[in-house]
């Protein structure tokens, strides 16, 4: 079964304002396992790979089968709001959130003018 999902960029961040779309794929082992979790709107951020997916421990080793719809994208939402850059899927995000960070909000900002179309 797939879901398709949407997420608000959080207030306060370089995402705000932005409506980023996802997909979520249950497979029939849901909720013993978790569904494979990945953004279709285009995203810069240090724990989002190139093809969408996201580096979250709730979807991978921290998984719980009480863990809920809500509760994933309120996580991915708090994902985007504080990063991980010590654990990064995109290098380059990484590596600007830490040491340019002007730079890495306007690639974020360019994500955010995208989802809105």
């Amino acid at each position: 079964m797939v879901w398709n999902a949407v997420i608000f960029g959080p207030h306060d961040t370089p995402f705000e304002d932005g409506t980023f779309k996802l997909t979520m794929e249950f497979s029939e082992e849901y909720p013993n396992k978790p569904p494979l979790v990945k953004f279709l709107s285009k995203m810069f951020h240090p724990n989002i790979y190139a093809d969408g997916g996201i580096c979250l421990d709730i979807l991978q080793n921290r998984w719980s089968p009480t863990y809920d719809v809500s509760a994933i994208l309120t996580s991915i939402q708090s994902l985007l709001s504080d990063p991980n850059p010590n654990s990064p899927a995109n290098s380059m995000a990484a590596q600007l959130f830490k040491e340019n960070r002007r730079e890495y909000e306007k690639r974020v900002k360019a994500c955010v003018e995208q989802s809105c179309n």
